[in-house]
């Protein structure tokens, strides 16, 4: 295998050009556009021309940004699924993968205690509209996908064995969890802190 030069190394961690940056731009105001539009609105009564006549682009050029409309809403698990991903592996390596997992979501309770008013929104309407809930089971999928990998190194575990199911398994109970803890802090309108909610989810599995 050919090594890596410096120059190629360089290019490989090139930042975004103005082009991405521009889409970058351009995609999280349609997605601010939107989750107010959905706030005041509700989901289905808001129509993606609406939502492009506010940011000011044409139909066409939404979808050319957004494949859906359940697309514009769940465009920011993607990006949460990664902040997560990056958090788990920052985790101490001598601490427990059902640990490190827990900890690695405080990075989602810290983006939604920021904003606890839109993060109840936000999570009401997923789980109210049934499109939503099907689309978002697919993106904590792959979440799982994500997370996986990195339980698997902290087990120690084989990549030639396909029949070690630890990692996934672990990975996907830690999802469940944040799914029974997240429905249980809309129900109860915030008045619980999500972080206990979760705790006390996540403790249950762990005796």
């Amino acid at each position: 295998m050919p090594e890596t030069t410096p120059a190629a190394d360089k290019s490989a961690r090139k930042p975004p050009g103005l082009r991405e940056r521009m889409r970058a731009t351009v995609k999280a105001e349609v997605v601010d556009v939107a989750h107010r539009l959905f706030t005041e609105q509700g989901f289905d009564r808001t129509t993606v021309d609406q939502i492009a006549a506010e940011v000011g682009l044409s139909r066409a050029s939404l979808f050319r940004y957004f494949g859906t409309k359940e697309d514009i809403v769940l465009g920011r698990l993607e990006e949460s699924g990664r902040k997560i991903a990056e958090e788990l592996t920052a985790r101490p390596e001598d601490e427990q993968p059902w640990e490190a997992l827990r900890r690695a979501f405080d990075v989602l309770i810290r983006m939604n205690e920021a904003t606890p008013e839109q993060a109840l929104s936000y999570l009401r309407m997923l789980q109210e509209t049934p499109s939503l809930r099907a689309r978002h089971h697919e993106k904590q999928m792959s979440w799982q996908e994500l997370l996986a990998p990195e339980v698997a190194r902290r087990l120690e575990a084989d990549p030639d064995q396909p029949e070690d199911t630890r990692a996934n398994a672990l990975a996907a109970a830690a999802l469940a969890c944040l799914d029974v803890a997240s429905t249980a802090w809309v129900t109860c309108e915030g008045a619980v802190p999500l972080a206990v909610l979760l705790d006390r989810a996540m403790e249950a599995l762990a005796q």
